[in-house]
């Protein structure tokens, strides 16, 4: 942590700037949370050490965007060509993987090969912010 940062009375806040949708937040192997909505801030001003530390951001990635990977896989039922299903394949009755290697299944297929993915993840930036505390009469 700078020096410049360090001081008595003051916060630090660690900002993630723009996430798409959700993120966990480890800090010196403190679990500080998840954050869900803006805005992605939180205070680490206790679980900040002087010198170097370990941030640990986990993000979870959009389903529609492993849904769209998928169609990038060999096709692993039969299909109308509007996408529905013809019938339930054998490999989803027996609960088992697919064959293909995908890993999402549904009986309506929404997206296609080659769609682009929907922005998803840490965007950022991410910074650290400091604040004073000030009394107010």
């Amino acid at each position: 942590m700078p020096r410049e940062m360090q001081g008595k009375g003051r916060r630090i806040y660690l900002d993630l700037g723009k996430v798409q949708i959700m993120a966990s937040v480890k800090l010196n192997g403190k679990d500080l949370g998840l954050l869900w909505r803006t805005p992605y801030r939180l205070d680490v001003t206790d679980a900040l050490k002087a010198g170097d530390n370990t941030l640990e951001i986990g993000v979870t990635n959009l389903w529609i965007n492993r849904m769209i990977g998928d169609e990038e896989l060999p096709e692993d039922s039969d299909r109308n060509p509007d996408g529905t299903l013809k019938s339930w394949p054998q490999w989803v009755q027996e609960g088992k993987p697919s064959p293909t290697g995908r890993f999402t299944f549904t009986s309506w297929r929404l997206w296609k090969k080659g769609e682009a993915p929907v922005e998803s993840g840490l965007i950022g930036p991410v910074t650290l912010q400091v604040s004073a505390l000030a009394k107010v009469k």
